[in-house]
């Protein structure tokens, strides 16, 4: 935690002007009214109104949990899509107060009770879409008081074993249209979202006012988001606000595109309203922007994306895929680095500083692109060594990342044993990388993921990056498996694309001068997919539980 602070003299500031998230979408009505959000309804339909009528329903909103008993400290569940509904309650369930909490849709049963239950969750709204998710939830939360359905059909129309069950938009029609927004302690919870790892139960991430409201414009100023920008939403809202884009979106006064429910099978509805809407920035992980790009392949007219930034996280994109989607639609694709404890915003690589202009090749600079950028400003980033001693800036030493901020968490929600997850104050984030001379950060693996072989490490995000450029290859991972000679050795899974056939020979041969060749994978298995967590990261824990036998039998 922060020691030693020095007090000077006071200020004559108005220090007592609490940043609360409310504040956000306050001013952004009160300046531009007309903006507009375009949202897909549950039937496919899309549909579009003002920043003016959304902020009444913000309203009407806050005043039907106010109805139902909902005040500060309170925690109001959201089972739901990118939706128009979704983005009123962020607004209206912090504002009088009450923690919204972010329910991931894609985790079990048994981790979502955990959550719900875990987070004291009192009501929860939930899509009709989804309603099946919360009938195998309920059993398990009794702390639970009701359930509030959202759905254009009348209640009377919807089916449900769900007890104490209200309509979102009955209580809407009734709300009244005006509220005396109250001034919240800015420390206090904005919203509660609880990390997908693969390993343990989830932990819980409080994100408070204070922190929402300065990443929002740290974020605005990384990615250069502005009035005539016009942001689609494409990672889900229930995880990490989709990377709080809601919030920037209000601080630039941004345009919004809301997309619903969609599939990463059906991704074609994502690029032809990038194209009607002239959408300028865009987030997503590789394994939403591969199948994208595969789409615009088969369209006889590109499109012109060459204003279009894509916000690429969850896990480095590959070279092959950032060219071709340049080379094809002019589109920059802005490789960010964070996690859901960070908010998430650590770094961003927006494109190439003006000290390097003119002073490195064009190959040069797409490598550049595999960074994960420039440290925020706002952001103190240490890499540590296992003793926890800083490592130089010199883009050779290879340590732990630790970060601290306005806008990173200090501890976990309830959780007494999470000390080894901090050093000095600083949140230690379990993956490794350097920091170059020119300042850009490089990510090279998670500590659990590195493959530890021989007393070397080998980074497996840079060998699957390498084996996905192979034009043959639609997805790969590389995970360590243990050797009963050389501790580890890499075992690649890879996805060929429909028809090809490879062998391993040919996955190494896109290896060769990039990795030694004692760092080839023994062995390259061939598969249909890969698993993957519910926020499109590859699940290695799965990978190497079901391949742990691979060099059992191996020369010793």
């Amino acid at each position: 935690m922060v020691t030693n602070i020095v007090k000077g003299l006071p200020s004559t500031h108005g220090d007592h002007y609490q940043l609360n998230t409310t504040n956000l979408i306050r001013h952004a009505v009160r300046t531009y009214p007309e903006q507009e959000i375009v949202y897909r309804k549950t039937d496919g339909e899309w549909e579009r109104y003002t920043y003016a009528d959304a902020y009444v329903r913000v309203k009407r909103a806050a005043n039907v949990l106010k109805g139902l008993g909902v005040g500060p400290a309170d925690t109001v569940g959201l089972l739901d899509w990118n939706s128009k509904r979704h983005f009123e309650l962020s607004w209206a369930i912090p504002g009088i107060a009450a923690v919204m909490l972010q329910m991931n849709l894609r985790l079990s049963t048994e981790d979502l009770s955990y959550v719900t239950d875990h987070a004291d969750a009192s009501w929860i709204l939930v899509d009709e879409t989804l309603i099946p998710i919360a009938e195998a939830l309920a059993p398990h939360v009794p702390k639970v008081k009701g359930w509030i359905v959202m759905s254009d059909k009348p209640l009377a129309e919807i089916s449900t074993s769900l007890q104490n069950v209200r309509h979102f938009e009955d209580l809407m029609t009734e709300a009244d249209t005006e509220i005396d927004w109250p001034v919240i302690d800015e420390t206090s919870t904005y919203s509660a979202c609880y990390t997908s790892g693969t390993t343990g139960r989830p932990k819980g991430v409080y994100y408070s006012h204070r922190g929402s409201y300065l990443h929002a414009m740290a974020m605005a100023a990384a990615i250069n988001m502005r009035r005539d920008d016009t942001a689609m939403l494409i990672t889900p809202m229930f995880h990490g606000q989709s990377w709080a884009l809601p919030h920037t979106t209000m601080w630039a006064a941004a345009k919004v595109i809301l997309p619903g429910r969609y599939m990463a099978e059906n991704t074609a509805l994502l690029v032809d309203m990038m194209i009607a809407e002239n959408v300028t920035i865009a987030n997503g992980a590789p394994a939403i922007f591969q199948p994208m790009l595969d789409y615009i392949k088969t369209l006889e007219v590109k499109p012109d994306f060459s204003k279009t930034r894509l916000l690429s996280g969850a896990t480095e994109p590959a070279l092959s895929l950032m060219r071709e989607f340049y080379e094809l639609t002019g589109a920059d694709f802005v490789q960010g680095y964070g996690a859901t404890e960070t908010t998430p915003l650590i770094a961003m690589n927006m494109g190439i500083k003006p000290s390097l202009q003119g002073k490195i090749t064009d190959d040069e600079k797409w490598d550049l692109k595999r960074f994960q950028g420039l440290p925020t400003s706002g952001i103190d980033i240490r890499i540590v060594d296992a003793d926890g001693n800083d490592l130089p800036p010199d883009g050779k030493s290879v340590g732990e990342v630790l970060m601290r901020g306005p806008w990173v968490i200090e501890r976990y929600h309830k959780l007494d044993d999470d000390a080894d997850r901090f050093l000095d104050g600083y949140w230690r984030s379990g993956d490794v990388g350097m920091i170059y001379p020119n300042g850009y950060f490089k990510l090279t693996d998670r500590i659990k993921d590195v493959v530890k072989s021989g007393g070397e490490w080998i980074s497996s995000i840079d060998m699957e990056n390498a084996i996905v450029g192979h034009p043959l290859v639609q997805d790969a991972a590389v995970v360590g498996i243990r050797h009963p000679k050389w501790q580890e050795r890499p075992l690649a899974l890879v996805v060929p694309v429909e028809g090809a056939e490879l062998n391993r020979d040919d996955i190494v041969s896109v290896l060769e001068g990039r990795f030694a060749k004692w760092q080839w994978p023994d062995t390259v298995l061939f598969v249909d997919q890969l698993p993957r967590t519910s926020v499109g990261k590859l699940d290695k824990k799965v990978l190497r539980v079901e391949h742990a036998d691979v060099y059992k039998d191996a020369d010793q």
